[in-house]
């Protein structure tokens, strides 16, 4: 993952009351592993790096990139100022994966909306260490809880590759909705990338909370 330089805009709109930050948010998978969700800080340098380093040949083909061939790399200090500036104007949500107090990923919410949309797209990567141990698909189920319930939000969106297995395993197990595909959607791995479009609103879940929801379906009774 490239660290692109971020040109910030020059107006600020203040997040609304509802929006909550910092935030950390704490779990069980369905399966009893513990994990937290929290910011990024600077302290985290050397093992977000490492992480990444560690894990590089099987994040690349997902990670996405500029398009334009002079972006410089962005430092980790202004990746760190950059997600504390957007997260507390309440345009993002960005958190990091713990799992045994390891650093292990990293999910981020943006394109917060409000007013008469009230939506946010999701993103995640995490180590393949912890792969297939339902760790993102429950950590999107927390920050779900936290959007629907704290925060008033009404949609979730998360895009994905086609040749994405793993996570196009995370949608389905957590029930979000297919949208269908976008095209050229997002600059992935050096190219303009499709990508097939999943949701998931207040009324898909029918007031069950978005982790119950993923223990239900992936319990011994499901499909």
């Amino acid at each position: 993952m490239r660290l692109r330089r971020h040109r910030p805009s020059r107006r600020r709109s203040p997040a609304p009351p509802e929006w909550v930050w910092p935030v950390r948010l704490t779990g069980l998978t369905p399966v009893g592993v513990a994990l937290t969700l929290r910011p990024l800080a600077l302290d985290d340098e050397a093992a977000f790096q490492d992480t990444r380093r560690a894990n590089a040949d099987w994040l690349r083909p997902w990670d996405a990139t500029s398009p334009d061939p002079n972006d410089v790399p962005r430092r980790f200090a202004e990746l760190v100022r950059q997600y504390e500036t957007e997260a507390e104007a309440g345009r993002m949500l960005p958190l990091v994966i713990e799992v045994g107090g390891r650093l292990v990923g990293q999910l981020t919410i943006g394109t917060v909306v409000y007013g008469s949309f009230r939506s946010c797209t999701v993103g995640y990567w995490v180590s393949r260490s912890e792969a297939g141990r339902l760790v993102v698909p429950t950590a999107v189920a927390l920050v779900a809880d936290h959007l629907f319930g704290r925060v008033g939000l009404h949609r979730i969106e998360i895009n994905i590759r086609p040749e994405n297995v793993a996570s196009l395993a995370v949608v389905r197990k957590l029930g979000f909705r297919p949208e269908g595909l976008r095209p050229w959607y997002l600059h992935i791995d050096g190219a303009w990338r499709d990508h097939l479009a999943f949701a998931l609103t207040v009324e898909d879940c029918r007031g069950e909370p978005v982790l119950d929801r993923l223990v239900r379906m992936t319990g011994p009774a499901a499909p």
